[in-house]
């Protein structure tokens, strides 16, 4: 009896360091994707920003968003986040429930000498069906709709005046639901957000959804590539 619950010990002691070795080489890799993203976070706050003018656009998941504007010359940082909504402090989990008044959005900063902000606006516009309401692509919900944020009158009568040449023209079959909205605040959003579409690019939502609309606004917009 004695021997059995000895082997039974050593049994179950083996089981244990078995788990703790997988749980220690998941905690290793996690701990590791975690630091490249926070590394990279690291290389954003050091740049040097307060130079450079900001706008802020929604158009659906914003790690496409983000990666867009990241090739447009003129642009140097696009930061992932949240804008449109009242409620203090919001996370991932809560706007993308649908239960906040958030959109998915990016922050841009561009140098105004090398690209518009009347440039930025025909990007915004080219790059994502504002057509849609509460939807872009595959993305449903009010997270995703489409949103122009201006800063000040000039940026406001920028924006509206595209949206009526727009509809002058009649690029579009259906009604433009792009909100153009005053800005208020951005949150960042959290750090494994940060350039997901070029840390994860086997990821199947990039494969299949953000890279076939990159590249469509890159063959649709060459001359405002890097």
């Amino acid at each position: 009896m004695k021997n059995i619950k000895t082997i039974s010990l050593i049994l179950i002691s083996l089981i244990t360091l078995n788990c703790e070795s997988k749980n220690s080489e998941k905690k290793s890799e996690d701990t590791q994707e975690l630091q490249n993203v926070s590394e990279s976070k690291i290389t954003k706050e050091n740049q040097n920003l307060d130079q450079y003018a900001t706008a802020y656009f929604a158009s659906g998941c914003f790690w496409c968003v983000e990666a867009i504007f990241e090739s447009v010359k003129g642009v140097h940082e696009v930061v992932s986040g949240y804008s449109g909504g009242n409620q203090p402090n919001p996370n991932y989990e809560k706007v993308s429930s649908g239960s906040t008044d958030y959109a998915e959005a990016v922050k841009i900063y561009y140098d105004p000498k090398i690209i518009s902000f009347n440039d930025l606006v025909i990007i915004f516009f080219g790059s994502h069906d504002p057509t849609t309401l509460n939807k872009q692509g595959p993305d449903a919900g009010t997270q995703y709709r489409s949103i122009a944020f201006y800063k000040n009158d000039s940026e406001k009568e920028i924006i509206q005046n595209y949206i009526n040449l727009l509809k002058k023209e009649k690029r579009f079959d259906k009604p433009i639901t792009t909100e153009v909205k005053k800005f208020t605040k951005f949150y960042p959003a959290e750090d494994y957000h940060q350039n997901y579409e070029s840390l994860h690019p086997n990821n199947s939502y990039i494969k299949n959804v953000s890279v076939p609309r990159i590249n469509r606004f890159k063959n649709k917009f060459p001359n405002y590539l890097k």
